[in-house]
């Protein structure tokens, strides 16, 4: 992802920030639908906050028990705290950095999506270039160092940046 292809960036202060912005990403995305089913692939080098960013989301769902990345177990379930009528939802934390083979990340991917979506659950996906493609209607978060924080770049699902008019036809 390009960075002039994102609609909001954000600039992360401190891990304080970090965890606002998984909160602010939570109200969206119940905000979008029943359920708060959605899909948010997170993207940025070792460090960058990509899990950080989940433990607010977790908490804006309404997800009280402690999150920690899935690095070694891979795939992380959690319920919220909260019932379906507050409006809080599943979460399906996903880590495919330790998966070399982009077979098995695309089978883990495909597997734990679709338990998401028979959950409605939302379904963060920490290094998902491990994948061979690009799922389909996902939010789109790079986490890149800037300084002593950190920048988010935010692209929101179905998002398609302007051709510029110096690009010609194709």
């Amino acid at each position: 992802m390009e960075p002039s292809h994102a609609i909001e960036v954000c600039h992360l202060a401190d891990p304080s920030a970090t965890d606002a912005l998984g909160r602010r990403l939570a109200s969206r995305l119940i905000a979008a639908g029943p359920g708060g089913a959605a899909l948010l692939l997170l993207r940025g080098e070792l460090g960058a906050g990509k899990t950080a960013l989940v433990q607010g989301l977790a908490a804006g769902l309404g997800i009280s028990e402690p999150i920690s990345s899935p690095t070694f177990a891979l795939a992380q379930h959690y319920d919220t705290d909260a019932g379906p009528d507050a409006g809080a939802t599943t979460l399906v934390h996903l880590d495919l950095y330790r998966l070399e083979q982009t077979a098995a990340a695309d089978e883990l991917f495909t597997q734990e999506e679709e338990e998401a979506r028979s959950l409605g659950a939302v379904m963060a996906v920490e290094w998902p270039e491990r994948l061979s493609f690009r799922p389909e209607g996902a939010w789109e978060i790079e986490l890149t160092h800037e300084g002593e924080g950190r920048l988010a770049r935010i692209t929101p699902p179905g998002f398609t940046p302007p051709r510029s008019a110096s690009a010609g036809p194709r």
